[in-house]
């Protein structure tokens, strides 16, 4: 379901269909609101290389000290696993970013020039926090904390492409094309590592 969303919504972007159309009506929308520029710029900034993969690397910390205190033979694999898929975003997004060659929105420097589909700032961020989650959330005990995990990581996810939405850095369909392609890349990594069935999942 995640490729085949993301190969409607490129076919649509590349055809300029209805639904490219109806992105940039929402886009305007959401840049022309009144939600402040200093906050949308905050949350915009929670997909920079310098704020996302930091927190990953956080929870790949924690994730492996866990597992080797737990004896695991492969206490290792979860964390490199979360850097491959992380490292995996720019190899993915520059290339999609020439092959599309989507304007971006108006009044943004460099905006008349191509390359801001898919959003490579949204992508960076639904990869390193969906992985940051995925390594932490074994070890968690209860199902309370674990819900609270995955909300809080939605969040950030959307709350960053809200602020590149709303700061004209990108279109909607931007950040939506690039949450699709980080969850394949999530399903990837949870599928190669295997880790997944930490002490936390046997109960």
């Amino acid at each position: 379901m995640l490729g085949l969303g993301f190969a409607l919504i490129s076919w649509q972007v590349a055809a300029y269909g209805p639904l490219r159309e109806a992105d940039e009506r929402l886009g305007r929308l959401v840049r022309h609101s009144g939600f402040p520029d200093g906050a949308a710029e905050l949350l915009a900034d929670l997909g920079n290389l310098t704020v996302a993969p930091v927190v990953l690397a956080v929870a790949a910390l924690y994730a492996a000290v866990r597992a080797r205190r737990a004896a695991e033979a492969r206490w290792w694999l979860g964390p490199l696993c979360a850097a491959l898929a992380l490292a995996a975003v720019p190899l993915l997004v520059g290339p999609l970013k020439a092959l599309f060659a989507r304007p971006g929105p108006p009044g943004m420097s460099g905006s008349d020039s191509a390359g801001f589909y898919p959003s490579g700032h949204a992508a960076t961020a639904i990869v390193a926090y969906g992985a940051a989650a995925l390594l932490v959330r074994p070890w968690l005990r209860s199902p309370l904390p674990r819900r609270g995990l995955a909300v809080g990581c939605g969040l950030l996810v959307a709350a960053c492409g809200f602020g590149l939405v709303r700061r004209g850095y990108h279109w909607p369909l931007d950040a939506v094309a690039s949450w699709l392609l980080g969850g394949l890349l999530l399903v990837a990594m949870t599928l190669a590592g295997r880790w997944g069935a930490g002490p936390a999942e046997e109960n």
